[in-house]
């Protein structure tokens, strides 16, 4: 080690330093000149640490060797430091190192040109070596900041107002950086914008950050900087551009905030910051973009004040979790081009002040709870280009105002309103997209839509439009997405839509459209889904859906096709879904779709196709749906089923296979399984002879198994041979029951007569009563049970008028006043009986019929007939529900909604608070939102993202056992 002393002004140096407050001395402490670093690295370390126009003295405790390396040492560095001395050694060993001064001095002459080239890299860039010593850099991206340049200005990032400098610029987004904010740029005094974008810049952002007073902008969006914002930013005088979108910061915006003195473009989005909204910032007079958005701020109103930043051009207060109403001083704001109030909780109508925004391009307030009508002033906002208002309540007709702008977009699904689509909107030449779904609205479509304008997107779905489509939707060639599903649409598919080669989805789902599907429509290229279900079209499918190349799912069930399903439907490798169900095609399974390695499901139930299952099914590595029910298919059931090795549903009832069930089905984990109603013989592989899988081959009069409805077992037939002496015995003993109670009755007769009067005065005929079902409910109580059956109990109810009732609860369904009682113990035994489904004939059980009730029964149900155990897992979670919120499944407060709707609506939109029934102890709020958490994975949409009921119970008893 080395002992440098350095007089000097200034100790705020970083490394291993010791001040002396009297002497203005530091003793540093540096790598011998012979080490890591080499010569010219000490140097440079010791010009940073003590500075220029210093004293360096350079001293070794006993280390006599490096004399001569420290007389070299001074002559080095004595350009740049005013003084620079060294401890000589004793006299005594003087005549040893002679000979390395003399080394030392050839060394130095010889190499001092090198040594003063390297020396050349100026004070600028010296502060940026150490801002890279400071950041971990994988990517080696700062390898062009070599330290012999004379200066930065070439370096990578670095930006200059001359070659020799000053530093002005330094833009090292999106490099793979890491560590804290680098201190020393504030060390550049003429440095006016900085760049971290994008990195891994972690740790806070420190206060000393106001010592960069000549920074125009500071962008460290998209890193890891936590902690507070510090208040200290608004003291950068000249400071007019602040990001630090997607960062981590929280606590809430500091009130010096409010004293920027030039910022314009002021954005703290998505980050943790809480408190309120603050309405200091209307203080801010020459702010002109403001982004709030996606915060974790309280509940709070739009300061109104916000209307007086008449500079303001961009607001953005999304996810603010903001009440109440649309101020309508933000008619004020004539210079703002785009709004953004979407995912908050407003309430009210939108404001007529709105009008005024003259220079609007945007408005977002999608995701609230606004209502009333789209106001006709709408129509004055001629900039305005974008509208989304899409999900809230609003009612009434879309204006034809609004209609006539020139829009490029145009969001108005999931509301209520109603009406026709005005003609006025085919005059926009810029709209790009169209978006109406899930609201009332009616009539037929414009006749030109599309015809002025490059319609990329249109869902009209879930309406009641009518009529036939218009022939001009993809007039420019540029329509993506045409969307129309559950309407009452008619007539043919136009043969301009065949020839929309842009297409990439097409659904057309229950509609009435009817005739042939054009040619060209099959084959389209770039479509990936074509939806034509539940219509009424005929004719063929056409052999150019082999063009069809990123076709991933053909759904065109319950139709009236017909003809043979063509071979070239086996060289689409991207399909995964064939539902072809319903219709009337014939011929036999092509052998070209065993090709398909990625179908998932294939169902061509319900239709006339003859012949075997083809060869080499092998290939169906991903399948998981196989239904080809109620066809005209025979020969046997191949073993090559058993090794698929992700299908659990097999339906090949209805058909007239033949011969012996594969034992190699036993390896497969089914949730459905259904062989009935063919001409299969022999006896059941183990694994199916049991009476849960009755219903699952019912209907093959040479099947035989252990339940009753197929033949008996071998060793059963013995006892056949003396059937018919039971049968006689039978007989004779029904004659002597019969005469036994004729005799009973005469001899009895006159009794009876005389007991009638008694009796029947204790019976009433039923007639409507006047109470609900809720009164009944809330007295089930075991203590009185008066009796019990097979299918339920039998309760004793006293009712609020003093009428006395026997009410039966009947085991069926899952309900939570019937699943636990008061001490939330099980009160049945029969969870999951629903699963249980029978069939009746070729068609599957009614609804009405099938154990369950409303509101309990999974929304799959509804469209596939289908019940399993993930059925059972929704109806479980719909108790849970229940459970935390307090209310029946189909509570009137819910609308159109059931309880799981409901939850998911107002959990996203108002919090668990709004959830929980208040009646609820609310100190185990930590425990009842995971409870609550499980009942919503529990009641996914999609059956497949459902846990099973281990996983469930799992999930329940950790939540517990964090509890306790």
């Amino acid at each position: 080690m080395v002992a440098v002393a350095c007089k000097m002004a200034s100790p705020h140096l970083g490394g291993a330093i010791r001040d002396d407050a009297d002497s203005l001395e530091t003793l540093c402490m540096v790598q011998s000149a012979t080490r890591d670093h080499g010569t010219l690295g000490l140097v440079l370390h010791i010009k940073e640490l003590c500075g220029r126009n210093s004293m360096i003295n350079f001293s070794h405790a006993n280390r006599k060797e490096n004399y001569a390396a420290d007389r070299m040492m001074c002559l080095i560095i004595l350009d740049d430091f005013d003084v620079c001395t060294f401890d000589a050694p004793s006299p005594s060993v003087n005549s040893l190192i002679l000979f390395e001064i003399a080394t030392a001095m050839l060394v130095v002459l010889l190499c001092l040109p090198l040594f003063l080239h390297a020396l050349a890299l100026n004070q600028e860039g010296l502060f940026l070596q150490r801002v890279r010593q400071s950041l971990s850099d994988p990517s080696n991206a700062l390898s062009s900041w070599d330290q012999r340049d004379p200066s930065p200005c070439n370096w990578r990032g670095v930006s200059c107002h001359s070659p020799a400098g000053p530093v002005h610029s330094l833009d090292l987004s999106h490099l793979q950086l890491a560590g804290p904010f680098p201190l020393f740029l504030c060390r550049l005094p003429s440095l006016r914008f900085i760049s971290l974008a994008n990195n891994s810049i972690n740790s806070y952002l420190p206060p000393q950050i106001s010592t960069c007073q000549s920074l125009t902008t500071l962008d460290l969006s998209l890193n890891l900087i936590s902690g507070p914002l510090p208040p200290s930013l608004a003291e950068i005088p000249t400071l007019r551009n602040l990001i630090l979108v997607m960062n981590n910061f929280s606590g809430p915006i500091p009130p010096t905030f409010a004293y920027f003195q030039s910022i314009q473009v002021l954005n703290l989005a998505g980050n943790l910051l809480n408190g309120t909204v603050p309405a200091f910032l209307s203080n801010v007079s020459t702010l002109k973009q403001l982004y709030l958005g996606y915060n974790s701020f309280s509940p709070g109103f739009i300061p109104s004040q916000f209307g007086n930043l008449t500079n303001l051009e961009q607001l953005f207060l999304a996810d603010c979790n903001l009440v109440g109403q649309i101020p309508s001083s933000l008619g004020r704001l004539t210079r703002l081009q785009n709004l953004d109030l979407s995912h908050n909780r407003l309430t009210g109508s939108i404001p007529s002040s709105i009008s005024e925004l003259k220079s609007i391009e945007q408005i977002e307030i999608y995701e609230n709870f606004l209502s009333g009508v789209l106001p006709l002033t709408l129509g004055n906002l001629t900039t305005l280009k974008r509208l989304d208002v899409s999900g809230n309540e609003f009612t009434g007709t879309i204006p034809t105002e609004l209609c006539g702008l020139q829009l490029e977009s145009l969001n108005l699904f999931e509301n209520r309103l109603e009406g026709t689509l005005p003609e006025s909107i085919t005059s926009s030449k810029y709209l790009h997209e169209l978006k109406l779904y899930n609201n009332n609205l009616s009539g037929t479509l414009p006749s030109q839509l599309g015809e002025n304008s490059s319609l990329q997107l249109l869902d009209l779905s879930y309406n009641q439009f009518s009529g036939e489509i218009p022939g001009s939707l993809c007039a420019k060639g540029k329509l993506e997405d045409i969307l129309l599903m559950n309407n009452s649409f008619s007539g043919e598919i136009p043969e301009s839509i065949g020839k929309c080669q842009s297409l990439g989805r097409i659904r057309f789902k229950n509609n009435l459209f009817s005739g042939q599907v054009p040619d060209g429509l099959w084959g389209l290229p770039r479509v990936f889904l074509l939806e034509l279900a539940e219509n009424s079209f005929s004719g063929q499918i056409s052999k150019t859906i082999s063009t069809a190349h990123n076709l991933s799912v053909l759904s065109i069930s319950n139709n009236q096709f017909s003809g043979s399903l063509p071979d070239e439907i086996g060289s689409l490798g991207t399909l995964v879904e064939i539902s072809a169900s319903g219709n009337g095609f014939t011929g036999q399974i092509p052998e070209s779709l065993v090709k398909l390695r990625q179908l998932v499901t294939l169902d061509l139930s319900g239709n006339k196709i003859e012949g075997g299952i083809p060869d080499g099914i092998k290939g169906w590595m991903n399948l998981n749906e196989l239904n080809l029910a109620n066809n005209k298919l025979s020969g046997g059931i191949p073993t090559d089923i058993g090794s698929l090795p992700v299908l659990n549903y097999l339906d090949l009832s209805g058909n007239s296979f033949s011969g012996k069930i594969p034992i190699e089905l036993q390896n497969l984990k089914l949730n459905v399984l259904n062989l009935s109603n063919n001409q299969l013989s022999g006896e059941l592989p183990p694994f199916f002879d049991k009476e849960m899988y009755r219903n699952s081959f019912l209907g093959n009069p040479g099947l035989c198994g252990d339940f009753e409805g197929l033949c008996p077992k071998i060793g059963q037939s013995k006892n056949r041979s003396h059937a018919w002496i039971l049968r006689s015995i039978f007989v004779l003993a029904s004659l002597g029951f019969v005469v036994g109670l004729l005799w009973f009755y005469m001899k009895y007769g006159s009794f009876r007569k005389n007991k009638r009067r008694v009796t029947i005065s204790k019976w009433r005929s039923f007639h409507k009563i006047g109470f609900s079902e809720f009164e009944i409910v809330d007295r089930l109580f075991e203590e009185n049970v008066i009796g019990s059956g097979a299918s339920g109990k039998v309760y004793k109810v006293v009712l609020g008028n003093g009428d006395t009732v026997a009410v039966k609860k009947l085991n069926r369904g899952v309900k939570k006043d019937d699943s636990l009682n008061a001490e939330f113990g099980a009160k049945v035994a029969d969870f999951g009986v629903a699963k249980i489904v029978k069939r009746v004939g070729e068609g599957a059980e009614p609804m009405s019929v099938i154990a369950g009730s409303y509101g309990y029964i999974a929304p799959e149900y509804a469209y596939t007939l289908r019940v399993n155990e993930k059925s059972d897992i929704y109806s479980f979670g719909v108790v849970i529900l229940e459970l935390v919120t307090g209310k029946p499944p189909n509570d009137p407060e819910f609308g159109d909604k059931d309880v799981v709707k409901w939850v998911c609506v107002t959990f996203d939109q108002k919090g668990a608070d709004q959830v929980i029934d208040p009646r609820l102890d609310l100190t185990y709020k930590e425990e009842i939102c995971r409870v609550l958490d499980i009942g919503l994975l529990c009641t996914n949409a999609l059956p497949v993202n459902r846990p099973s009921m281990r996983n469930v119970v799992k999930l329940l008893q950790e939540a517990v056992g964090r509890t306790s």
